[in-house]
């Protein structure tokens, strides 16, 4: 089975981040998300974040600091989720793509439906607000 690696933004603003919700005809769809996408064969991962925060919600990041590496089984694909945060960015961001977007506290983002993979992401952040 081939792996899908995956950009993924935690785009921060003070205690709150920014999340999309994923189009009903989409894989996992329906539910919360942090931004991202597939790199592409010729990127850095760096690249494929800048360029995927770009296209789906519309800013132009300014730095990343790595915050962790999820790889995750969901039985009819694998995924390599390189997770970033971003804090440094301009523009306001948006769902670009026709998709809902939101700025949740990091405290209420368990009140939220994610896919499974992205259940880590959110343990972390809690964690580091504690």
């Amino acid at each position: 089975m081939k792996k899908v690696e995956v950009a993924v933004g935690v785009i921060r603003r003070n205690n709150q981040i920014f999340i999309t919700k994923r189009p009903q005809n989409l894989h996992q769809g329906g539910k919360w998300e942090f931004p991202g996408g597939k790199r592409e064969a010729d990127e850095s991962m760096d690249q494929a974040l800048v360029r995927e925060l770009r296209e789906e919600v519309g800013i132009e990041t300014h730095g990343q600091l790595p915050l962790l590496v999820i790889e995750h089984d969901y039985g009819d694909k694998q995924v390599v989720l390189d997770v970033r945060i971003v804090e440094q960015f301009s523009g306001e961001p948006h769902g670009q793509e026709g998709q809902l977007g939101a700025w949740v506290a990091i405290s209420a983002l368990s009140d939220y439906e994610f896919p499974e993979a992205n259940k880590v992401i959110i343990e972390k952040l809690l964690e580091r607000i504690r």
